[in-house]
């Protein structure tokens, strides 16, 4: 790996940080023995345990999380866990780093795997992909809980915010399970790791980035989607839609919300020059709610009108949150996307409707700003919520915020950065990312020069990380791993869906800014029938 030399010097310390197991791991001409060995703490931490789990491989399955049931991976070869406990001076933390090592097929590349909402890690299917494709996989808990939503172990016992186990979640742990998997990587097949390789999404997005911005020798190439950065400002742009509601007193049903969205999408779906159900370019979609009031909608067999007040709610969350001076703050959702998310509703026993609000923005409000766990957030009103914007920024943006445009280390390095955002992105807009990548340009030299080492893809129809009823990339690893180690830069990234009839849809996506244009002739669900121009 070219980066060797930096990363041994970044994880020097002292012999006396070295903790001597049992045995090392052997390492034999056929297989290495799966054992304890003697793990190099990072600065400022202590290696408080390593132990080794042998894995048979061949069919693993995996329980139910509270957003899916992971597909069960099947022909994995026999692997070795290592895992290493830690804990930092002073901290009172505890954070594991897993290392999953292929026993035959190794590859010669690190895959280091991200989190998901307030989970750092994933020790689960990522882990497992990883081991089947030659990786040595590694992924960290950052010493908070792996429930994605529970946010309690950001205050101390005292209320205030644990200043340790948050920089673990935004930065330190991710940093130091890279130097971790190499090492242990390195020591388990007698072997420096050739390229390494960062692959998240959402939190784990943020993860990516946050690496490129920080330590941008930790990994060759990062894949890095839907990524929450600049998570000072999204993490309380996404609690707009329930402020929207309890302030205007108005509580669209879901199937009214549904309503605008189709309306929406048949407004805007003819732009790419095919109508398709799917809103290419949301940002550039002029449909005005108020042109369904007083239409019909049938919601649960009961007929509803369409109210001026609905539409009053639709295109503020739409427009995206503003202060008190109606000047916008950060996106909205985008038109087409599924709103249920982050506005949905729910009614009580008398039917009466109210918005409980995004969990993640719910969260990150009553635990990181308002230092009260039960605080009722129904309650803000728009002044209240345009502070807490404010607040949210100047408290955190430099500890979570992921949003410093200047990648230059990362550049020289010779880091590759490869993101994709679906346009109907429900949980995190995607105007953040569209954001932050305009940002690097007016700090890097304009769109040509960063392309050279960052390159953003926009998924039309695609929701958050995957779904939806667009084509979604189908190998974005596959092509970061030909920029990284052939120099072959994506020029357009290949992407499949199925419709609901079971037929196949192909689309190459573009690079952004270019978008997708249908040719005017040609079958539309294949990709040959489409262009990449400029808008």
């Amino acid at each position: 790996m070219r980066r060797i030399a930096m990363l041994i010097a970044a994880a020097a310390v002292p012999l006396a940080a070295l903790i001597p197991q049992a045995a090392t791991a052997a390492v034999g001409a056929d297989k290495p023995t799966c054992a304890s060995i003697p793990v190099a703490a990072p600065a400022g931490a202590t290696i408080e345990s390593v132990k080794a789990e042998h894995h048979a491989g061949g069919t693993v399955t995996f329980p139910p999380t509270p957003f899916s049931a992971p597909a069960p991976i099947t022909d994995v070869p026999p692997y070795c866990e290592i895992t290493v406990t830690l804990t930092h001076v002073g901290a009172n933390d505890r954070v594991k780093v897993a290392v999953a090592l292929p026993e035959t097929g190794w590859t010669g590349r690190l895959q280091a795997v991200g989190g998901s909402a307030y989970t750092a890690g994933d020790f689960g299917a990522p882990l497992v992909q990883a081991v089947k494709d030659g990786y040595s996989g590694v992924t960290t808990d950052a010493g908070v809980p792996l429930t994605f939503l529970d946010t309690s172990w950001a205050l101390t016992a005292d209320g205030t915010v644990d200043k340790p186990l948050v920089t673990n979640f935004a930065t330190r742990s991710v940093h130091e399970a890279a130097l971790i998997g190499k090492e242990v990587t390195r020591k388990f097949y007698d072997r420096a790791v050739s390229y390494a390789y960062w692959n998240g999404c959402s939190t784990g997005g943020r993860q990516g980035y946050a690496e490129a911005q920080n330590h941008p020798g930790d990994f060759d190439g990062i894949l890095a989607n839907a990524p929450a950065v600049q998570w000072a400002q999204f993490a309380v742009a996404t609690l707009w839609p329930q402020i929207v509601m309890n302030q205007e007193r108005d509580f669209p049903s879901a199937c009214v919300f549904n309503a605008f969205r189709q309306a929406a999408i048949k407004a805007c779906d003819p732009h790419d020059g095919v109508t398709n159900g799917i809103v290419d370019r949301p940002d550039r979609c002029g449909y005005d709610p108020r042109t369904l009031v007083g239409k019909k909608v049938v919601c649960d067999g009961e007929e509803i009108t369409v109210t001026a007040a609905n539409a009053k709610v639709m295109r503020k969350i739409w427009a995206g949150p503003t202060d008190e001076r109606g000047r916008r703050l950060w996106a909205g959702l985008p038109k087409g996307a599924d709103p249920g998310w982050l506005a949905g509703t729910k009614a009580d026993e008398n039917g009466e409707l109210s918005a409980p609000g995004f969990p993640v923005a719910v969260g990150w409000v009553q635990t990181f700003l308002k230092k009260q766990p039960g605080f009722d957030t129904s309650t803000i009103t728009y002044s209240e919520f345009a502070e807490l914007f404010r607040q949210s920024v100047k408290e955190y943006d430099d500890v979570i915020g992921t949003s410093d445009p200047d990648l230059s280390e990362f550049r020289r390095s010779g880091g590759k950065l490869l993101t994709y955002v679906g346009t109907d992105d429900q949980l995190i807009p995607p105007g953040g990312t569209l954001s932050y990548r305009q940002r690097v340009e007016r700090e890097m030299g304009g769109a040509k020069r960063v392309d050279d080492f960052y390159r953003l893809f926009l998924a039309p129809g695609v929701e958050h990380c995957g779904g939806g009823s667009g084509p979604a990339p189908k190998d974005p690893l596959g092509a970061l791993v030909d920029w990284v180690e052939r120099g072959k830069a994506p020029a357009t990234l290949a992407a499949t869906a199925t419709d609901a009839s079971g037929r196949t849809l192909t689309r190459d996506l573009c690079p952004y800014p270019q978008v997708s244009r249908y040719r005017g002739h040609g079958d539309p669900s294949v990709a040959a029938s489409y262009r990449c121009a400029h808008r």
